[in-house]
């Protein structure tokens, strides 16, 4: 496989991604949004069930009790990121949570000091005060202007940027990506489910009703798009990587135009702009930094 092709694949899953934002508001208007999040990843763990198995099959290593709490721990972040992006997307629009759940870029680096004192590329720092600049903007030129669902999708964005953190550390710890994403989304829809439960009116209308948001969430933002980024980032960089899967934002705010009459004001538009420039500057710079020192140093 080329890089152009494994490229197109990490743009085709973040076009799945986006066009999930679409899948995930449709769906609040037939039921709650913890009983979306039980469905659609039990779903998706379903789906990965087969490709974890294999892998398991086929490694001369066994997974210690650590490994199995990190794995643990990664799908309560998951819930915690999942939940609250879908209780935002009560009061707003797909377009704001496509772009403000993409503030994870900068938010990982920031959570990585606080956590593990591990420091990041002075680029961070610009980046994070055009991020916010962002948020300024498509709230109008007020924080007032951020409804209670965009902050709760900036907090979505805070608990992603922590899950991301963790699974670095513990696939880099255990090397069995797949099992570690089938275990998240076991953990991530059993929370939700018991959650619902409790919480929530079920009855079989309301599923039937988001048969196809739920399905779409589980097969295809859950499993299909997954693999198709590990496909993927076998054959290009990590900097290009993210940069496809980022457009998952763009893809959200196309799909919200399109599907659901979305429209931003030229101030939203600027301040999508800017966020979407940030996460990009994180990742582009300190890629070409690292390329010319390699360079120079030859």
């Amino acid at each position: 496989m080329t890089r152009i092709q494994a490229n197109l694949l990490l743009l085709l899953a973040g076009a799945i991604w986006g066009m999930g934002f679409v899948a995930q508001a449709s769906a609040m208007a037939v039921m709650g949004p913890l009983l979306f999040v039980g469905l659609r990843f039990a779903v998706a763990s379903i789906c990965v069930l087969p490709f974890a198995l294999r892998e398991s099959r086929g490694s001369t290593v066994p997974l210690e009790r650590h490994h199995w709490l990190a794995f643990a721990w990664i799908g309560l972040l998951l819930f915690g990121a999942i939940a609250l992006q879908q209780f935002g997307l009560l009061s707003t629009t797909v377009t704001n949570s496509g772009f403000l759940t993409g503030l994870y870029v900068v938010f990982t680096p920031l959570l990585a000091i606080l956590l593990f004192r591990h420091f990041p590329h002075p680029i961070v720092w610009p980046a994070a005060l055009a991020a916010l600049a962002g948020i300024f903007m498509l709230s109008g030129g007020t924080l007032v202007g951020l409804s209670t669902g965009d902050w709760l999708t900036i907090g979505g964005a805070i608990f992603c940027a922590a899950q991301l953190i963790f699974i670095a550390r513990a696939a880099q710890d255990a090397g069995r990506p797949v099992t570690l994403a089938c275990i998240q989304f076991t953990v991530c829809g059993a929370i939700g489910l018991v959650a619902a439960l409790l919480l929530e009116p079920i009855g079989w209308a309301a599923i039937r009703g988001a048969a196809w948001q739920i399905l779409y969430a589980g097969i295809f933002s859950g499993g299909l798009a997954f693999t198709l980024q590990v496909v993927g980032q076998r054959y290009t960089t990590a900097a290009q990587a993210a940069i496809f899967l980022s457009s998952e934002a763009v893809f959200a705010a196309m799909f919200g135009a399109l599907f659901l009459g979305e429209r931003l004001p030229a101030s939203g538009l600027a301040g999508c702009g800017l966020i979407l420039a940030a996460m990009l500057l994180v990742e582009i710079v300190p890629a070409i930094q690292e390329r010319r020192s390699a360079r120079a140093s030859a």
